[in-house]
């Protein structure tokens, strides 16, 4: 294969690991025809499908698999070690792509990158939401963000939050002729606020324990997002219980918008992780930004 469909090969693993035309050529700087006609160009010299493309999305053929898997790590080498070149110099460089949930890089990542990046201004970080568990590695990312006990296998792990507790909340509006719930199973009487993720299966349960006890509640309700700021947003409006993290709620309490409920079956969960993979050294760019992230309580 000419060395000019180097190139052609990485648009391929661009689209694989986003599963989106759309998504890769963004990450990649190019048209969106551009990069279907490249990769289609690919699997006519090739003489094999390597990609299934649907109105969903795309997703690898058997082929592409076994493509993908072979080559990416490869290419992923390369990119390591001419970054480690670079980073002979002076000053540190390259970008960090990180995979977290929204509340993880509004309460924990960015407080802390605003004040990282502006030291290391040839140091780039991309953060992209994600309600699911993801193969950091398959997908592209050099990092990613969840609570404690969803790290994933085979990956160096740093605490960089404090412990966690959710808490259910609802309005003064809400609870205007409304009793308050007094255990779990009171919620089959109330309009709850759903959250869909993907690593779920569809609808959060809502996890619960007391003592020994420990339980998951399915609840219903009239609405459904796929992120905690919208469902916080509908609970100071009225529309139903949240169950959310309890800093965030907590001004809102405090200023009596908002009411707590359950508190005594709020589990406490371990605060956020970064993960990354433990296969390879880390760049100098990411050796730093994990100490400016690291909690220190």
């Amino acid at each position: 294969m000419p060395r000019d469909s180097f190139s052609d090969l990485l648009a391929f693993i661009a689209v694989a690991r986003a599963r989106s035309f759309t998504r890769a050529a963004a990450r990649l700087r190019v048209t969106q025809p551009a990069l279907s006609f490249t990769v289609r160009a690919l699997e006519e010299r090739l003489g094999v499908s390597l990609l299934v493309r649907s109105t969903r999305g795309v997703s690898p053929t058997e082929a592409g698999q076994r493509l993908l898997s072979r080559l990416a790590p490869e290419f992923d080498g390369i990119e390591s070690e001419i970054q480690a070149l670079a980073e002979l110099r002076d000053e540190p460089m390259g970008t960090i792509r990180i995979s977290a949930i929204d509340y993880a890089i509004r309460s924990t990542l960015w407080p802390k990158l605003a004040t990282f990046l502006p030291r290391f201004p040839k140091i780039k970080v991309e953060l992209t939401n994600e309600y699911e568990r993801v193969d950091i590695v398959e997908r592209g990312y050099d990092a990613g963000v969840r609570f404690g006990q969803e790290l994933a296998q085979d990956m160096i792990s740093v605490q960089i939050g404090p412990d966690v507790r959710n808490t259910v909340v609802g309005s003064k509006s809400y609870f205007a002729g409304r009793s308050r719930p007094r255990t779990p199973g009171d919620l089959t009487e109330h309009v709850c606020i759903n959250l869909r993720t993907s690593t779920y299966g569809g609808l959060y349960e809502w996890e619960f324990s007391k003592g020994k006890r420990r339980l998951n509640a399915r609840v219903e309700g009239t609405v459904t997002f796929n992120n905690a700021y919208d469902i916080f947003e509908a609970a100071k409006g009225g529309f139903g219980l949240a169950y959310l993290p309890e800093d965030m709620v907590r001004p809102r309490v405090s200023d009596g918008q908002l009411i707590s409920v359950l508190e005594d079956w709020c589990p406490v969960w371990p605060g956020f992780h970064l993960y990354y993979p433990n296969r390879r050294q880390p760049s100098r760019a990411m050796t730093l930004l994990v100490e400016a992230l690291r909690y220190r309580p």
